[in-house]
């Protein structure tokens, strides 16, 4: 299944407190839940006002999809064709 990074631009998104980012989390895997096994999420990073989300999806259309379904932005949506890390360097 391709994996995706997704840019979202949230203005104070470092700011968000562990309430917020739970209750973003929920929605999010409600939403998930509901589209099937054809989408899934690995993991996201928040910086100061944006959020980096990885996702498995069967194509940018699902991100997209899930993305409006939640009501979150995808500001950038950018398939991933290889993983690099100090191992590569070996």
């Amino acid at each position: 299944m391709p994996k995706y990074v997704i840019e979202r631009e949230i203005p104070g998104a470092g700011d968000l407190n562990s309430e917020q980012l739970k209750g973003i989390a929920q929605t999010s895997c409600n939403v998930l839940n509901s589209m099937g096994p054809e989408i899934q999420w690995e993991h996201s990073y928040v910086t100061g006002n944006k959020i980096y989300c990885v996702y498995n999806a069967t194509n940018e259309e699902m991100v997209r999809e899930h993305a409006q379904k939640g009501g979150f932005p995808a500001n950038s949506v950018n398939e991933v064709f290889n993983i690099i890390n100090p191992a590569t360097a070996e």
